[in-house]
């Protein structure tokens, strides 16, 4: 930990060369000269192309550049600097992203948790502060990376959530090689291949997240007036009495007033947002949690949603596609540099893997945007298979999205 007078620093390069060493060798060159004094903090994600040699990594990383805290896993694709002044998404080829950061006065704790580690949701937060390792006095930011298998996320985030209200937390699911299903989560000089590993930064630095979920909402918002578990059962309209419906019903007549062009949209694009304030009285498009409608039920008009649902519960039905998803970063980019109150140091990108060129049918656009916004800010990052962020007061693991984690100093 170095003296809080001295500016926060950060650094990222990424190296495309087919060889890890030649990788490693590359990233390390181009950036340690530019600090003075070491690095507090290292994360680095790694191409899954490289399956074979995570475990070479850390020794290789270790051996060129000892560094303090070195934390980082496996991506279907990585993010980083090209230059100085530009980011760019690498997907489907070799890729090595680090980012380093000197942290004047705040302590990086880095941790890592097999799903064995977590406590029982009825457990008191002291349990949880216990197993983390992390006073909540001491005003923590979470960056957490997880095994998309064994790392019970969901648990994860209830408990930090619980244990570090006033916390940011931000990450994603580590991407696996589709022929083996093995991800690499590195911690220090480990390799794990389950679980949870992350780092929590507290003292003198702030943790800003941008949550991008790429919706638009159709139609009203309904009300849940029957459910079970994730099964949504029966909707009301909020603005009529004894309104209760099927929600088929409901989707079906919706989907009849919309333009063809959305329909089809509709036939696979087709989400619902979860209002995650039950006081608010006008809601918009930030207001809602995004989850995948996963089934019908045509005999009982019902709808099972990818999380669980209860009534009472504001809903409304969302589209996704490419258009959508742009507008939807831009402007929550454009929110935030209009609010911003110090520039950035560095900031992560935490990117589902159905965006990027897939989607965009153009590279670099979710980088590219940031840095519209934003400018040359050191930008690393990874694809993910799930992507971690706030919506409201709550963490949530998410689908589809970008989150970016945005560190500047208070």
């Amino acid at each position: 930990m170095t003296s809080a007078s001295q500016p926060m620093q950060w650094a990222n390069a990424l190296s495309q060369r087919a060889s890890l060493e030649g990788a490693v060798q590359e990233v390390v060159e181009a950036l340690k000269d530019r600090f003075e004094t070491p690095p507090d903090l290292a994360l680095v994600f790694i191409s899954s192309a490289f399956t074979s040699e995570f475990p070479r990594l850390l020794p290789l990383l270790q051996e060129r550049w000892p560094l303090p805290v070195v934390v980082g896993c496996s991506g279907g694709g990585v993010v980083g600097m090209a230059d100085a002044h530009t980011a760019v998404e690498v997907e489907s080829a070799p890729a090595l992203s680090l980012t380093v950061a000197r942290l004047p006065g705040v302590t990086v704790q880095p941790f890592h948790l097999a799903a064995d580690d977590l406590p029982d949701l009825d457990s008191p937060p002291q349990t949880w502060t216990e197993v983390i390792g992390v006073d909540p006095a001491t005003n923590p930011q979470f960056i957490v990376l997880a095994d998309p298998f064994s790392a019970r996320i969901n648990d994860l985030l209830q408990g930090l959530d619980f244990a570090y209200p006033q916390a940011v937390k931000v990450g994603g699911l580590a991407s696996v090689d589709g022929f083996n299903r093995q991800s690499g989560l590195f911690c220090q000089r480990t390799l794990h291949s389950e679980g949870v590993v992350g780092v929590a930064l507290s003292g003198p630095i702030v943790l800003d997240a941008i949550v991008a979920q790429g919706c638009r909402p159709i139609g009203p918002a309904y009300q849940i007036s029957q459910a079970e578990r994730n099964v949504i059962l029966g909707l009301n309209d909020p603005e009529q009495e004894n309104s209760e419906r099927p929600p088929l019903e409901v989707l079906q007549g919706l989907i009849q007033t919309l333009s063809e062009a959305d329909r089809k949209l509709a036939q696979n694009s087709l989400f619902l947002g979860v209002a995650q304030d039950g006081f608010k009285l006008t809601l918009s498009p930030g207001d809602f949690l995004i989850r995948t409608l996963i089934g019908v039920d045509p005999k009982a008009g019902a709808i099972a949603v990818g999380d669980r649902v209860r009534p009472g519960q504001r809903v409304q039905f969302h589209l996704r596609d490419a258009r959508t998803s742009a507008e939807d970063l831009d402007h929550w980019l454009g929110n935030y540099h209009r609010q911003q109150p110090t520039a950035p140091a560095g900031a992560l990108m935490f990117a589902c893997m159905g965006r990027g060129e897939g989607l965009y049918q153009a590279a670099n656009f979710d980088s590219g945007l940031f840095q519209q916004y934003l400018g040359p800010v050191p930008l690393g990052g990874f694809f993910c298979g799930g992507e971690i962020g706030p919506v409201g007061n709550t963490t949530f693991l998410h689908g589809f999205t970008s989150v970016f984690g945005i560190c500047r100093q208070p």
